[in-house]
């Protein structure tokens, strides 16, 4: 267990909070806590990179801790017609295509190690900023955000999607590789 590790850890039990105060009205707090999961990834990032504590388990608990997170707050927003409800249905629907995609290339044999897309970095930058944009005009009422929130919804809407389908198109050229006995498993890049 690395100081990484526990700093995504601590980043996962942040998450019922910031929903319950989300859901209390307790905006401003929830938009602490939003900055300090923010600040909490950056720092187990730094630290698993400039002090050689990556590990294993970290590769699956950062991106999990992030997910769980964004998630979270942006079902709790459609359920309080924060944001269509469309959107959510979108960014839950492409992180179960990937994670089944990854399975099933599993269980045929075929693994593959994910990396990535740069689409899909600017996607997760996207659904950041988005959050923290409702939250903030949340938070902080009337701050001029409404009409940066409605853009933010598209473009989330669109990398989203646009990610979706770069995984998709990876999936299907890795599935259709040669992975028989003496083959490397491939990778999503």
């Amino acid at each position: 267990m690395t100081i990484p590790n526990l700093i995504s850890i601590t980043r996962l039990f942040l998450v019922p909070l910031c929903i319950w105060l989300i859901s209390t009205n307790k905006t401003m707090l929830a938009f602490i806590v939003f900055v300090v999961a923010g600040i909490t990834d950056a720092v187990d990032g730094f630290l698993a990179r400039q002090f050689n504590m990556g590990s294993q388990l970290g590769t699956y608990l950062d991106p999990l801790a992030d997910k769980a997170l964004l998630v979270s707050i942006y079902v709790t927003f459609a359920v309080l017609a924060e944001i269509p409800v469309w959107l959510p249905i979108l960014v839950v629907s492409r992180d179960v295509l990937i994670v089944g995609g990854v399975l099933l290339a599993w269980m045929l044999g075929a693994p593959v190690a994910m990396h990535p897309r740069r689409i899909s970095k600017l996607n997760t930058v996207a659904q950041i900023m988005l959050a923290a944009i409702v939250l903030g005009d949340l938070a902080f009422g009337g701050a001029g955000l409404s009409e940066i929130r409605d853009i933010m919804v598209y473009v989330v809407g669109f990398l989203t999607l646009a990610s979706a389908i770069v995984y998709a198109l990876d999936w299907s050229k890795h599935m259709s590789a040669d992975h028989g006995p003496g083959s490397r498993s491939g990778s999503l890049t």
